[in-house]
């Protein structure tokens, strides 16, 4: 039988141009890995909005799963941008196999 630990899936909607914060801060935590999606168009509290690199507005999805206290970490030292620079992190527990690795 496959064993499975519960671990924390992150997600962090961010401007492109600010991901760098956002990666920089997970491998600050020590968390150990990160993937990166593109978005294409979403609808917030201020409506519809698409990508828009001309004006340097293309958002992606910085995704990461770690373990309850270093995802706690990430969401205390976000917080202050998550204002500041629109971001917006949700996180919820998940089942992984190989839990070490997160």
């Amino acid at each position: 039988m496959i064993e499975t630990v519960t671990r924390k899936r992150i997600e962090i909607l961010a401007d492109k141009a600010l991901q760098r914060r956002v990666t920089d801060a997970i491998d600050r935590i020590g968390i150990t890995g990160w993937t990166i999606v593109p978005v294409t168009s979403g609808k917030g509290r201020e409506g519809v909005w698409r990508e828009e690199s001309v004006i340097g507005t293309d958002k992606v999805l910085v995704l990461t799963i770690a373990a309850e206290d270093k995802a706690m970490a990430l969401a205390e030292e976000l917080a202050p941008m998550l204002t500041r620079l629109g971001f917006v992190l949700s996180m919820w527990d998940v089942q992984v196999i190989r839990g070490e690795r997160f």
